[in-house]
């Protein structure tokens, strides 16, 4: 069994501020760290790569957009952000500790478009990822450069304007339940096309400070 790292040596930006993070068994789920005044509270979804610093030069060339260039999470990875010609915020990662791939807590991301489609050239080029051709209700499957499915294209346009977006999608038993949850804590609908009276296979919320997440039920055979 690989050893886990002590929390207490985890840190954000060199070790200047404390990164926290959020645990569920042996996952570990979600980092929290304070916003940087530029950039919008929320979410922020990371792939993995062999190199962040190649990733981030490739880039530019894409149509992308640099928003932090590369940095050591001490105790964590290398890691840097970017927005893609959409200007959906993403992380670029090379992890360095041993916590698994957080599989019980969270299903397959979520890309919102908000009314455009996915920018698959630069998904491509940078990634390998490919749109299938088969459709699933309101959502189209990202393919990885094996044909697996990575995440999400989801139909959904927000109720007020803004950029595409990365969703984490959070894997929940029942849909209805999980929506009746959410809103009686404050969460309120992401987009003008939710549709709750079915069982869908995601739904987009945004929390009491206004990230927008995803309830999501995972299914098998379906791409």
């Amino acid at each position: 069994m690989k050893s886990k790292p002590q929390i207490e040596n985890l840190a954000w930006g060199g070790g200047e501020k404390e990164f926290v993070l959020a645990l569920s068994g042996d996952e570990a789920g979600a980092g929290f760290a304070e916003t940087p005044q530029d950039q919008e509270d929320g979410w922020i979804t990371y792939v993995e790569v062999a190199d962040v610093d190649a990733a981030v030069e490739r880039t530019n060339s894409l149509g992308g957009i640099i928003v932090r260039e590369p940095f050591e999470v001490p105790g964590v990875g290398r890691n840097a952000l970017v927005r893609d010609p959409l200007g959906a915020l993403l992380g670029l990662s090379l992890s360095k500790h041993s916590f698994p791939v957080p599989r019980r807590q969270f299903g397959t991301e979520v890309y919102v478009g908000n009314g455009d489609k996915f920018p698959e050239a630069f998904y491509a080029e940078l990634f390998e990822w490919q749109v299938s051709p088969k459709r699933d209700m309101e959502c189209i499957a990202v393919l990885g450069p094996w044909g697996d499915p990575v995440a999400l294209q989801h139909a959904a346009t927000w109720r007020i304007g803004s950029n595409a977006a990365w969703v984490p999608s959070i894997k929940v038993a029942s849909i209805s339940d999980a929506c009746f949850a959410a809103e009686s804590m404050g969460a309120r609908s992401a987009s003008v096309d939710s549709n709750k009276t079915g069982e869908a296979r995601s739904l987009i919320f945004c929390d009491p400070d206004g990230a927008p997440f995803a309830l999501g039920v995972e299914r098998t055979n379906t791409f």
